[in-house]
């Protein structure tokens, strides 16, 4: 992962995918247990930073978009929300520096 942050951190960020649709990666840490089924799935986007806090990266390429949403469906807890909108995210403004 070139930047990986907390979830905490990165909540309601949104990365453009190559379709024109704003693709916003959401984890829920309250639900989120540490089972790692999306580390398994998609190591190039989520991690584990010792044994329980998980690390991701909102910016993926649109070829991860397949491994993000199977890992998302794997999550035994429902913690990872993928959401497709064509509305920009409102209050996320990118950052430059």
């Amino acid at each position: 992962m070139d930047r990986a942050q907390t979830a905490a951190e990165l909540a309601g960020t949104a990365a453009r995918a190559g379709s024109g649709f704003l693709m916003r990666l959401v984890v829920d840490l309250n639900r989120c247990q540490g089972f790692a089924q999306c580390v398994f799935l998609a190591p190039d986007v989520f991690s584990l930073h010792g044994e329980e806090a998980l690390l991701f990266s909102p910016r993926f390429d649109e070829a991860q978009k397949d491994r993000v949403e199977k890992a998302a469906a794997a999550c035994p807890v429902q913690a990872i929300l993928v959401d497709y909108s064509d509305e920009p995210t409102k209050g996320v403004q990118p950052h430059v520096g």
